[in-house]
């Protein structure tokens, strides 16, 4: 009889804990929705500490009636909202794809320790939501078109396509059937974010070089240039060659290895470097940097063309 009184104890307990369970987890589930949209910072650290509030609370009550694999998912699941807890902080898809995941094996805890149903899908449905995919072969498909229709219209372009079909073939050949949207931008990003970094570092230092080599030119520090000046321009140019090979910008990288080269001549006073091969120098100078421009124009072109074809 004892017995039958603690097992039916047990049991109200247990329905006790199911609402309670329910009533946290539709919280979180509010909570972690308004999250993903991008709040003010005051209000993301609310949400962050609303979700972890829930979870402490499941977690917690679940080791009072002894569901232990409740208790563990539910502490388990605290480490993925401090990741995404930080406003200031930068928060991929993958960080909430991945809060979305552990939510979902509290869920399938639950329903194994209680017997009631709890919707685990509905937690993966989201975070398959929050991934958005294309399929390899029809993005493939797509970029093929595309580097048609440049041919097509005599377009000058990067060969940027050529390198996302190589990327893409290659995931196809190792298996992969599905092409992550959010990945696919990012590198899209970075190589934009490179090419611009690149641009404007030219912008910054080639004043500099120029006005060097007109002093050169010119005589003004007859009978011999400043050493120590003229290091931190060859310095410069050397950074911008660099900087030109971090980008794949081989005709920049062509003309900055061989302007190095030109001033470390004139640095060591090899040679008599004559007037009109510092005009010639600059007037190349002059059409590198418009030929950069054109470069990373282009590119930015490309890429919102490549952009386009993916799914927002």
């Amino acid at each position: 009889m004892a017995a039958e009184t603690e097992d039916a104890f047990q049991k109200e307990l247990i329905e006790l804990f199911v609402q309670e369970a329910q009533e946290w987890l539709q919280q979180i589930h509010v909570a972690l929705d308004e999250l993903q949209q991008d709040p003010a910072p005051d209000r993301h650290l609310k949400l962050a500490r609303t979700i972890k509030a829930g979870l402490t609370n499941l977690g917690g009550s679940a080791a009072t009636i002894s569901l232990s694999d409740v208790e563990r998912a539910s502490f388990s699941t605290l480490p993925f909202v401090e990741a995404v807890q930080d406003p200031a902080a930068t928060i991929s898809a993958y960080d909430f794809i991945a809060l979305c995941k552990q939510l979902g094996h509290i869920h399938t805890a639950l329903t194994r320790a209680t017997g009631v149903t709890f919707d685990a899908e509905s937690a993966a449905a989201s975070a398959e939501s929050l991934s958005v995919t294309i399929p390899s072969n029809a993005l493939l498909a797509a970029l093929h078109e595309l580097q048609q229709r440049q041919t097509n219209v005599g377009s000058s372009h990067r060969n940027l396509v050529q390198t996302v079909i190589a990327q893409i073939e290659g995931m196809i050949n190792n298996g992969v059937g599905q092409c992550d949207v959010t990945s696919m931008r990012e590198f899209l990003d970075r190589s934009a974010g490179g090419e611009e970094a690149f641009l404007q570092a030219m912008q910054q230092q080639l004043p500099g070089v120029m006005e060097e080599l007109v002093r050169l030119k010119s005589g003004m520090d007859a009978p011999a240039p400043s050493p120590d000046r003229l290091l931190s321009v060859v310095e410069q140019v050397a950074q911008l060659w660099s900087a030109a090979q971090q980008v794949n910008a081989s005709q920049a990288m062509t003309f900055f290895m061989g302007l190095h080269s030109f001033l470390s001549v004139v640095l060591q006073q090899r040679v008599v470097v004559a007037a009109k091969k510092y005009e010639a120098v600059e007037s190349r100078l002059r059409e590198i940097i418009r030929t950069v421009q054109s470069w990373v124009d282009s590119g930015r072109a490309e890429r919102a063309a490549i952009g386009s074809l993916l799914p927002s």
